[in-house]
């Protein structure tokens, strides 16, 4: 009866983690919507268990067909709004520039859509108010396709801290430097801390915070066609995060033209039993220090895992950079590849809309770690004044 018991109950566990993995049979309909390396998620979608891409949208024609024809994908799109009227899709997976993200979401949750929108969310706090809103009016789920907080690195920091390793935290501190001379001509018009998100959500998301204030300085100078196109005189801007009800801070800086730095999106933490340090230079390990060691034995190398068991079997082969597509496309010579964080999106997000809950990071949460760079930037231009984040933004 013994034996018995422990057979049903095994299976049972079993059953349970089979069913976080996959949790409902039924399969939902994405539309791809920007297909540079948007197009490297269709496959993600297309081997998932409870997924499939019905449709993809593009300006480009010619490139339009190309993906289709790719991907084996037979409803193509180049206009917007008609992909929006298709009854058959459940949500856009928006891959746009971002001068498009606010208005494509706000029209999709309009239209009866789920938004799945690669980062930020938007570049002003009205915009974000208003898909707050939207998504609090509609009942419809918004996810902000942030990566950082699903790629390897970051499980692997937050299974440290989950089990207790770090001990306490006592300081996060992130850094994202790029140089986007060669990108699309619209970059030369951002401004450093509106897209701080890959900076923002590890040092937010590792703590379940969100911002309450921030202070921000500018540093150095752009030249004069950027400053012009925009309106930022700053080469690199760095600022304080004050995480709301915590005695944590994080410090994050930004730069996207005219400093001489690789490319980098690194994630610190500071704890009290051990602290987490990025590589200096990517490919090289990253470093762990463990506190009352001798000093020479503090710093320890390592290698950072993989995370495939978190993910239905038919997609965890593409946390590995042999599943790319397009290898040569910008955003993975300069990413790492995203850290294999793409299928973790995609499930989180399919499983959100089968299980009817909020998706993390959810529509607020987005707004916060979006509003944070925001916010930093308008305190920059005043000499580094403590700006508060908007009430809608916390909760």
């Amino acid at each position: 009866m013994g034996r018995l018991l422990e057979i049903v109950s095994q299976r049972v566990v079993t059953a349970h983690v089979n069913e976080r993995k996959n949790p409902v049979s039924r399969t939902v309909n994405a539309a791809m919507i920007g297909l540079g390396f948007g197009a490297e998620f269709i496959p993600i979608y297309k081997a998932h268990p409870n997924a499939d891409v019905t449709a993809i949208c593009r300006r480009n024609e010619a490139e339009l067909n190309k993906s289709g024809d790719q991907f084996g994908i037979e409803k193509r799109y180049t206009d917007y709004d008609q992909v929006l009227a298709d009854p058959n899709i459940d949500f856009v997976h928006i891959n746009s520039p971002i001068p498009d993200h606010a208005w494509m979401s706000l029209k999709a949750l309009d239209s009866g859509k789920h938004v799945m929108c690669t980062v930020p969310m938007a570049t002003t706090i009205d915009d974000c108010r208003q898909i707050v809103e939207k998504v609090k009016e509609t009942g419809l789920k918004y996810m902000m396709a942030e990566t950082v907080v699903y790629s390897r690195e970051y499980l692997f920091i937050k299974d440290l801290y989950d089990k207790g390793e770090l001990g306490k935290i006592q300081h996060l501190a992130a850094s994202h430097p790029q140089d986007m001379d060669g990108w699309p001509s619209y970059w030369e018009e951002m401004i450093p801390m509106h897209y701080a998100t890959h900076v923002v959500s590890p040092c937010l998301g590792l703590v379940d915070g969100l911002a309450e204030y921030v202070s921000c300085f500018g540093s150095g100078k752009v030249r004069d066609d950027i400053a012009k196109k925009s309106g930022n005189t700053f080469a690199l801007q760095s600022a304080h995060i004050k995480v709301k009800d915590s005695d944590v801070t994080a410090h994050i800086w930004r730069c996207l033209y005219d400093v001489a730095r690789q490319y980098r999106e690194s994630f610190d933490v500071y704890g009290t039993k051990k602290s987490f340090e990025w590589t200096l230079v990517e490919n090289e390990p990253h470093v762990i220090h463990t506190a009352k060691k001798p000093e020479p034995e503090i710093p320890e190398k390592i290698e950072v895992p993989d995370f495939p068991h978190l993910l239905p079997e038919e997609i965890q082969r593409f946390t590995l950079p042999a599943e790319i597509h397009d290898a040569e496309h910008l955003s993975f010579l300069q990413g790492g590849g995203h850290g294999g964080s793409h299928p973790h999106l995609v499930h989180e997000f399919v499983s959100a809309l089968l299980e009817d809950r909020d998706p993390k990071p959810n529509a607020v949460t987005s707004a916060n770690w979006t509003c944070v760079g925001i916010c930093a930037h308008e305190s920059a231009t005043k000499g580094g004044e403590i700006v508060r984040l908007p009430e809608f933004t916390l909760g």
